[in-house]
């Protein structure tokens, strides 16, 4: 499938880290095993962009469709797109192939940033504000979803994850801005794997900014 025409979004990454933290006052979320999309709704028409560019609302029209009967006429979304099993755990092999003999979600959409809403570019609103938006803005959806919080206190948040099974753990600065200008000087965040997380928890990710 051809790259969009759509201009790109730069993206937040994360750096590596070497063990799970606590500081008062940041988010601990879920981190999701799944495919990294920005969706963008604009003059009746969702785009679900992968990290290459590529439109896959073709691949997931429920989500495209979902995503175009949320109420504002224009937005930029940051999230994955993900399949869960019974144990509500994302499980990336299965947006391949999804098993048939267990349940398994259709296709959801988990969303982590809103980074612009009816033309109001958010990226240098802190991530407390984004966040108060986005789950204003998916609120009661069946397919479209804000990451789900973990424990206030970082280390719990991080033995649940190793609890549950879950790909990983993001902690994020509330105050953090996103986009590239506030990539090296705004806030943090932190995510570790879930294949690391079944070891032993040896490592954990931080990036910069809002992501």
């Amino acid at each position: 499938m051809a790259p969009s025409s759509l201009p790109t979004v730069p993206l937040m990454h994360p750096t590596l880290v070497a063990r799970p933290f606590h500081r008062a006052g940041w988010i601990y979320e879920e981190k999701v095993d799944g495919w990294r999309m920005v969706a963008i709704k604009t003059e009746g028409a969702v785009r679900l962009l992968s990290r290459k560019g590529c439109d896959l609302a073709r691949r997931f029209p429920a989500l495209a469709t979902a995503l175009n009967g949320l109420k504002p006429m224009a937005f930029i979304l940051d999230g994955e797109v993900a399949v869960y099993d019974r144990a509500f755990v994302s499980r990336l092999e299965w947006l391949h192939r999804r098993p048939t003999d267990e349940p398994a979600t259709r296709p959801v959409y988990m969303v982590f940033d809103l980074l612009e809403l009816d033309g109001r570019d958010l990226r240098g609103e802190p991530l407390k504000v984004r966040r108060r938006l986005l789950e204003r803005l998916v609120r009661s959806h069946g397919m479209v979803f804000a990451t789900r919080r973990l424990s206030r206190n970082g280390l719990k948040a991080w033995e649940d994850v190793v609890a549950r099974g879950y790909e990983g753990l993001v902690a994020k600065d509330p105050e953090s801005r996103a986009g590239a200008d506030a990539r090296l000087a705004q806030g943090q965040a932190a995510a570790l794997p879930r294949g690391r997380a079944r070891v032993g928890a040896e490592t954990v990710t931080v990036g910069k900014g809002g992501w």
